[in-house]
């Protein structure tokens, strides 16, 4: 009886097996699917653009940020993070606010004088593919905690992009882009027989 019982439990025990063994043979050869239900994206709204992106900046920034645990040794708690970021400030001059008192125009003299807005610099722009951890040093406790959560990045990126600022700001980006603002207009007055010149707007 027990060697009955014995043969019915290995015939249990065989079937199973193949069931398994079918399932996992069988299955991938059907491959997978994947089934895109998302929406459409909605257009929120249109505005007309009256600034002219007359420079860009491409800037590199490499953070090196160390968080320390008061009266703890760094090797079991602390971390230090070298992180890459990379992105584009673009410099622009914004002719929504020009008046009609920004123009003299003589077209006897075939002249026209134009007070032009200052440069202003766009928020820095991060290119994903390019910022990272570069390396990374933690404590014991730290390490520990990183099996169980995601480290948040967005510090590093809010660094990153007041580095990237304070960068553009300091590079005569701005005033690359007021020259070549004028020298545009210099240009597209020249091509209808006027000279241009030009002064600073008024606060």
């Amino acid at each position: 009886m027990k060697r009955r019982m014995g043969v019915v439990v290995a015939g249990l025990v065989l079937v199973a097996v193949a069931a398994l063994v079918s399932v996992f043979v069988v299955v991938p050869r059907f491959g997978t699917d994947t089934i895109d239900r998302s929406q459409p994206a909605l257009l929120q709204s249109l505005r007309d653009l009256s600034q002219y992106h007359a420079a860009a900046g491409d800037f590199q920034v490499v953070l090196d940020i160390e968080n320390d645990v008061r009266f703890v040794p760094s090797a079991l708690a602390g971390q230090r993070t070298l992180f890459v970021a990379a992105g584009t400030v673009n410099a622009y001059v914004d002719f929504g606010g020009l008046a009609e008192e920004s123009f003299t125009v003589s077209p006897e003299a075939k002249t026209v004088e134009l007070a032009l807005p200052p440069a202003v610099l766009d928020k820095p722009n991060l290119v994903q593919e390019r910022c990272y951890v570069f390396a990374q040093e933690r404590g014991l406790l730290d390490r520990l905690s990183s099996l169980v959560e995601t480290q948040d990045q967005q510090p590093f990126y809010v660094a990153a992009e007041q580095k990237i600022s304070d960068a553009a700001r300091d590079s005569g980006l701005a005033g690359r882009a007021e020259e070549n603002t004028r020298k545009m207009l210099t240009g597209m007055f020249g091509a209808l027989g006027y000279q241009a010149t030009f002064t600073a707007a008024a606060d």
